[in-house]
């Protein structure tokens, strides 16, 4: 064995250590995190670059034209899946009312929307309010508010 294998083998073991230690902080990410936007960051960034460092040691490691190839593509295919299954995921967490809207700084969606008074924090779209009385009424003095201002 050869000083460059050694010092090979020696890399590709520390990029799949790493990188294992990556992919395990992101699924003790999906676990502890209270919510869902916190938990879909905790499943992509650090997962991702945690699979590309063992991608890579496994690349180093095995040698191969064919074997780094095809760890390339799986890598790429990676790279191309997780940030549109994220971003999916956060627009449905969005619209079924399962994100905290009022911990948000910037808020981007909520622009063109009216304000809603009953629904306001983590609960789901079809969960009813916890003060049905309360938020009917609220509801009621909005609608009439609307109706009566100039638009």
């Amino acid at each position: 064995m050869n000083d460059l294998s050694t010092a090979g083998d020696v890399v590709a073991v520390a990029l799949l250590l790493i990188g294992s230690f990556l992919c395990l902080t992101a699924g003790l990410g999906l676990l502890r995190f209270p919510d869902v936007l916190t938990r879909m960051h905790a499943g992509t960034k650090p997962q991702v670059l945690g699979f590309l460092l063992v991608m890579l040691g496994g690349a180093i490691r095995l040698q191969g034209w064919s074997t780094t190839w095809m760890l390339l593509l799986v890598a790429v295919f990676q790279m191309l899946t997780a940030p549109v299954s994220a971003h999916m995921i956060s627009r449905v967490a969005y619209r079924r009312r399962h994100v905290r809207r009022d911990l948000l700084l910037v808020d981007d969606l909520r622009s063109g929307e009216s304000r809603d008074s009953v629904y306001r924090g983590d609960e789901p779209a079809d969960a009813p309010p916890e003060q049905p009385g309360r938020a009917l009424a609220e509801s009621r003095r909005e609608d009439e508010a609307d109706r009566e201002a100039p638009g």
